[in-house]
C-alpha cells in the first residue's frame, strides 16, 4: 500500500496530471483525426487554471481541516508525553549540505521543542523515517535528532521513532515503541491540515491524543481572489492529499472516522 501510494500520488497529484493532459492534449494537436479532442483538452487545462486564479478552491478545501481541531494554549492536567509527527524536515538536503534544513512545517518542531521546556516532566517522542521510496536509509530522525540538541533538550529524554513511513505507521510503529499505559493522554503535535487525519490513525491505534495543531496555512478570511495560478495549484495539491488520505484511511480501516473530531 505505501508503494502504491507514491505512484498513485505521483500520478494524479495536480500539477503531474494537469501536466499529463496538457501533453496528451497537444500530441493530439498534431494528428488530424483527434485534433478536435486535443483542442477540447487544451481549453479545459486553460479552464482549469483560469478557475484556480479566479477562486479561493484551495482555501475552500484546506480552512475545514484546519479548523476542525482548536488550538491549545494550555495543556489540561495528567497528560503523560508529548508526540509530534514526522514531515517538518529536510534530511537530504541537511545530509547534503552538513546544515539542519527545516520545512514549511517546521513548527511541529519548535512547539515540541516550547512544550517541552514548559513541562520538563512530560516525555517526549518524534515519530518519523523516510517516506521516500529511493532513499529509504536517509531518515528525518537524524535531523530531529541534531536539531533537538542543538536547542538544549536533554540528551536521552526524546524517544525516537524512525521506521515510519506515512501518518499509519507514525501511530501503529510508536504505540508499539512506547507501550502507553491505559488512560494515558498523550499531545499530538502535527500540522493542522494534517491533524484529522493523524486523529483519526492514532486512535484506531489506541492512542488517547489530545490534538495540538499548528503550522496553519489559512486564516479567517483568507479567501483571495485574483490570486495566481501556481500558488494556488501548490496549495491545491496539499489540500486534496489529505481529503484522499480521509477517504482512503478510512476504506482501509486505519481509521474509524472519515472526517474525525473533537
Amino acid at each position: 500500500m505505501f508503494v502504491f501510494s507514491k505512484i498513485f500520488w505521483w500520478v494524479f497529484e495536480p500539477s503531474n496530471f494537469i501536466l499529463l493532459i496538457l501533453l496528451i492534449g497537444t500530441g493530439l494537436l498534431w494528428m488530424q483525426r483527434w485534433r478536435f479532442l486535443g483542442r477540447r483538452l487544451v481549453g479545459l487545462v486553460t479552464l482549469f487554471f483560469l478557475v484556480l486564479s479566479v477562486a479561493p478552491i484551495d482555501t475552500l478545501l484546506i480552512a475545514p481541516l484546519e479548523d476542525r481541531f482548536p488550538q491549545v494554549k494550555e495543556l489540561p492536567a495528567g497528560v503523560a508525553g508529548i508526540i509530534t509527527l514526522g514531515g517538518a524536515v529536510n534530511q537530504y538536503s541537511t545530509k547534503a549540505r552538513d546544515s539542519i534544513s527545516l520545512s514549511e512545517n517546521a513548527e511541529r518542531l519548535t512547539e515540541f521543542v516550547a512544550l517541552a521546556r514548559r513541562y520538563p516532566k512530560l516525555k517526549l517522542v518524534y515519530t518519523g523515517g523516510s517516506a521516500s521510496l529511493s532513499n529509504p536509509d536517509i531518515k528525518e530522525t537524524m535531523v530531529a535528532r541534531r536539531l533537538f540538541d542543538a536547542l538544549g533538550v536533554a540528551p536521552g529524554r526524546v524517544i525516537y521513532e524512525g521506521q515510519s513511513r506515512n501518518t499509519h505507521e507514525n501511530a501503529v510503529l510508536t504505540h508499539r515503541l512506547v507501550a502507553p499505559l491505559p488512560g494515558e493522554k498523550w499531545v499530538l503535535i502535527t500540522s493542522a491540515i494534517h491533524m484529522p487525519r493523524s486523529v483519526g490513525v492514532f486512535r484506531k491505534a489506541g492512542w488517547d491524543v489530545i490534538p495540538f495543531p499548528v503550522s496553519y496555512m489559512t486564516y479567517e478570511g483568507d479567501y483571495k481572489f485574483w490570486q495566481g495560478p501556481l500558488g494556488g495549484l501548490g496549495d491545491l495539491s496539499v489540500g486534496l492529499h489529505e481529503w484522499i488520505g480521509l477517504l482512503a484511511y478510512r476504506l482501509l480501516g486505519r481509521s474509524d472516522d472519515l472526517f474525525p473530531a473533537p
